[in-house]
């Protein structure tokens, strides 16, 4: 066997390997593995996943960063792994030379456990990612309200100096409270929702005077984009803008779907009076 053939064989051997460190490291009952779910973990590797969601500025004319998919609907045994896949592609565009962002989802029941927060917390500690790099999504507190042991888990968190954004911000007053306490980062809106009603102008005025950026995510139609420049967001994403991607595919991306669009009805402008570019 070659030399070639036996790196290939160890690191094929490493990636099929099922994550034992954090299951061990949050040793709850509900976070443990099935064998059905370690078959799932050894063939992740084997196929390529659809999974990030590109984020661009407001004109579509920058990639700033990326939503990570499958945590947005996650079970507890599969939470730290797909964690853990989110931290390594983030450590891999940086390594790679594209500074890109990301957001983990996690919910409000991941916070409260303090087992999984440490296991959380010794997984960012191990990624050695610059501050800033890494954002934690909270879901679900609009449905849910936001409990002591929640707080000191985001507590926690925040000293690592992770990011903290609010998805699906529904403007209740539970999250109106998370955003004056902890003063977030970001705040993701999900437009569609006022394709038939006012939107909120006021509130996310005061909200970014406050120093916390705005999301517009789920773009799928014109009108939410025009409702996106109205409420003078800091960025945009969704289907108008891009559809998700693969991790290998970020690093092709520069601008969004409809900064490509607009560019191509443009390209005359570059043209001289010979048509030659």
């Amino acid at each position: 066997m070659s030399p070639k053939s036996r790196l290939y064989t160890l690191v094929k051997a490493w990636k099929n390997k099922p994550f034992q460190e954090a299951r061990d490291a949050c040793s709850e009952s509900w976070l443990s593995l099935s064998p059905e779910e370690i078959a799932e973990q050894q063939s992740w590797s084997k196929r390529q996943e659809i999974s990030h969601e590109p984020i661009f500025n407001l004109k579509g004319t920058k990639l700033t960063g990326s939503l990570y998919r499958p945590l947005l609907e996650v079970k507890d045994t599969q939470l730290l792994r797909l964690f853990m896949e989110g931290l390594d592609t983030i450590t891999f565009w940086h390594r790679s030379g594209r500074s890109i962002s990301g957001v983990l989802p996690i919910s409000l029941h991941a916070l409260s456990s303090k087992n999984c927060v440490d296991a959380l917390i010794e997984l960012i500690l191990n990624s050695r990612l610059p501050v800033g790099s890494v954002s934690l999504g909270i879901q679900q507190l609009s449905k849910t309200r936001l409990m002591p042991n929640s707080e000191d888990g985001l507590s926690r968190i925040r000293r690592l100096g992770v990011g903290l954004h609010l998805l699906d911000f529904a403007r209740t007053l539970p999250e109106i409270n998370l955003l004056e306490k902890f003063k977030l980062e970001g705040i993701h809106i999900a437009l569609p929702q006022f394709r038939n009603q006012d939107l909120p102008v006021a509130l996310i005025s005061q909200i970014k005077s406050a120093g916390t950026e705005i999301y517009a995510s789920d773009l799928t139609l014109v009108n939410d984009l025009e409702n996106a420049k109205r409420l003078q967001v800091d960025y945009c994403y969704g289907g108008l803008m891009m559809s998700p991607v693969s991790r290998n595919q970020i690093f092709h991306i520069n601008d969004s779907r409809i900064a490509k669009a607009i560019f191509s009805l443009h390209s005359h402008n570059n043209l001289n009076q010979n048509g030659d570019k």
